[in-house]
């Protein structure tokens, strides 16, 4: 056992493999081996292949880092040649993983670990097609990043890019015919061209899935979250939320109608998806000053008191510091303010989607984000500086287990935040807004602001994955894939292209995330469960008592509370070293994702929504497009795919 022990320390390829196998015929001849003995071998080998893996994962961060924050051929090419020779290495110390009769060991710990490591991800392709998977999401990725546009009613202007340029216009301009203008063009660059990179990419991904013991894609990703019915429980979401969402776009739709006229808005159709202030009608914020519920109660204008007041983007990144400080929890260490990135370098493109890095040494962490003096930017602050206090809070685990508990948790820690961060109370507390205590009409509006971030996301992050789902699977097939993608837009979140689409379009790689193979169901996850946290931090730091009405969700922020920091803390440390039920029970009691923390929170704008729809006389919900995007040959084939199915939809 000791010659086992000693390769086992230093990784001894083909001669480990023959030495395991000897230990594991002994076994099988009827011999009781010592199972500790085993299991003891099995910990010594999983903590040096731990080892390891950090070491691998830093090399692959820094490569990453230096491409996504100088997008250079050089550089994608560095990038891709890191990622190839880690590849070999993981495979190999895949291979020697699988030789361990693991599902036997007693420590529960080291079995999470050994499953973990069992899977290999993407590295399981052979080298060439493992290549070819790297260049299409690096050439999505690329072209995403770098895709300009022409400016309207100027063609000789063609240099607008998405940040700042293009997502400015989406949240200024209420002219119509721009907004379609920049919405048709953007989509057009970022989307069409990507369309034959993601189906190489959809097939090899594939192959990936079955090399780990997946049937597609589809599976893989659901596998993240340890539960076996991961999507009824986001359908069953979905239908716990979805009479609130109908009653907000029936407002929208109205005050929409009010603005632009019939001829631009319809009264039962599908909202026009270039009219909400956004790329993608993910949140609808910008459209707040002339759709709000009491237009002439007095704006809490943050971004104005923020410039007034001079912030910078580095004043943003120390308040939000500050704020997780107050809580008991861990400053930002000395190279983050050194490394990250917070501003939009001038000498250079890179990918301005913002973003929190771990380097997995345990002391480098960085974000990179073109920050803007705003508000809105001042949440996403927030919202990255979470993801870095979870990895400062769990950097002493294992390193398979620096995770969020599930893809979902990752996400939600910093919006967690945020939503103390955007109580009035807040607000006046750190001099953004001045004035008395909100009334119950300022409460609305403010409802509503959030609600137009918070709800009208959940059927757009919803959509995107569902569609994706149905790409794995085949069940999507290349050739429908822009019909099936407004299909699903259209009857989930009520929204419509605004022009008519054709397959010669791919409008869901316009999507930062499908272009770059990042899962989305995290956010969809996220936006549901932060209201769990909320709700669990504002009752441990007495801000929240339900039914008393001086101590309301909305009202609540848990600044400067150390026992809602200690208890943040203590699910944070966990990482992914337990199933995430057990996180989600340590800090809020339940086992579940619920929305009834959601639903809680908004339930005064719920109220009203339903009496204002109910005066004005909205139709409630929506009748299909009249927008073609899909073939009459097209949509035959989905009602006949449909006509046997008895069962309703969800």
């Amino acid at each position: 056992m000791s010659k086992v022990k000693t390769m086992l320390k230093i990784g001894g390829g083909a001669v480990l493999l023959a030495a395991i196998v000897a230990v594991f015929v002994v076994a099988t001849h009827g011999r009781d081996p010592d199972l500790e003995a085993l299991e003891q071998e099995g910990r010594e080998y999983i903590f040096h292949l731990d080892k390891m893996a950090g070491q691998r994962k830093n090399r692959a961060s820094l490569a990453e880092w230096a491409y996504t924050s100088n997008i250079t051929k050089e550089n994608e090419e560095n990038r891709i040649q890191v990622q190839l020779e880690l590849s070999k290495l993981e495979k190999q110390a895949w291979e020697e993983t699988k030789m361990y009769r693991w599902q036997d060991f007693q420590d529960q710990s080291l079995r999470r670990m050994f499953k973990k490591y069992c899977q290999l991800g993407v590295s399981a392709l052979p080298d060439d097609k493992y290549k070819l998977l790297m260049q299409s999401v690096s050439g999505m990725e690329s072209n995403y990043a770098t895709s300009k546009i022409c400016a309207y009613k100027n063609e000789t202007k063609c240099d607008l890019s998405l940040e700042p340029d293009i997502t400015e216009i989406f949240s200024k301009s209420q002219d119509p015919e721009e907004l379609k203008h920049v919405w048709v063009e953007w989509h057009n660059a970022a989307g069409a061209r990507a369309r034959q990179n993601f189906t190489q990419y959809v097939q090899l991904n594939n192959e990936a899935a079955k090399l780990n013991d997946f049937k597609d894609v589809a599976e893989w990703w659901q596998s993240e979250y340890e539960v076996p019915n991961f999507e009824q429980q986001l359908a069953k979401l979905w239908e716990d939320v979805k009479p609130l969402y109908q009653q907000l776009h029936a407002y929208v739709r109205k005050r929409l109608r009010d603005k632009y006229g019939d001829h631009v808005v319809s009264a039962k159709g599908p909202i026009p998806a270039h009219l909400l202030g956004n790329m993608w009608a993910q949140t609808w914020s910008n459209i707040e000053s002339f759709t709000r519920p009491y237009p002439d109660k007095k704006e809490l204008d943050v971004t104005q008191a923020m410039q007034q007041k001079n912030f910078t983007a580095l004043k943003m990144f120390q308040m939000s510091d500050e704020f997780f400080r107050s809580l008991n929890l861990t400053a930002m260490p000395e190279k983050f303010w050194q490394n990250s990135i917070i501003e939009k370098p001038a000498d250079r493109e890179i990918v301005c989607h913002a973003s929190a890095w771990d380097f997995y040494d345990g002391e480098d962490f960085r974000i990179k984000m073109c920050t803007r003096v705003e508000w809105e930017q001042l949440k996403v602050v927030h919202h990255e500086m979470g993801h870095i206090q979870y990895y400062l809070q769990y950097r002493d685990q294992p390193v398979t287990f620096r995770d969020g508990a599930n893809p979902g948790f990752h996400e939600a820690v910093g919006d967690t935040i945020a939503l103390s961060v955007s109580s009035p109370k807040h607000l006046r507390r750190v001099g953004l807004i001045s004035g008395d205590a909100e009334d119950e009409q300022t409460e609305i509006n403010q409802l509503y602001k959030m609600g137009i971030d918070k709800i009208v996301f959940l059927p757009f992050a919803y959509t995107l994955d569902l569609f994706r789902y149905g790409v794995f699977r085949g069940t999507t097939p290349p050739e429908d894939y822009n019909c099936h993608y407004w299909r699903l837009r259209d009857e989930l979140q009520g929204v419509e292209p605004p022009v008519n689409r054709t397959e010669e379009d791919f409008d869901a790689a316009a999507k930062y995330h499908v272009s770059a193979d990042v899962e989305y169901a995290r956010y969809y996850v996220s936006f549901i469960i932060q209201f769990q946290f909320h709700r669990a931090l504002c009752q441990l730091a007495g801000e929240y008592v339900p039914e008393d009405l001086t101590k309301k969700l909305v009202d609540c922020d848990i600044y400067q509370s150390v026992a809602a920091g200690n208890a943040l803390s203590n699910m944070l440390k966990m990482g992914s070293s337990k199933p995430w039920p057990e996180a989600m029970e340590a800090l809020t009691g339940q086992r579940a994702m619920r929305a009834d923390g959601l639903l809680e929170y908004f339930r005064p704008l719920h109220e009203w929504l339903q009496a204002e729809n109910q005066r004005t006389g909205e139709y409630i919900g929506w009748e299909s497009s009249k927008i073609q995007y899909c073939t009459p040959e097209q949509q035959s084939a989905i009602a006949a795919k449909k006509a046997p199915d008895t069962t309703p939809e969800t």
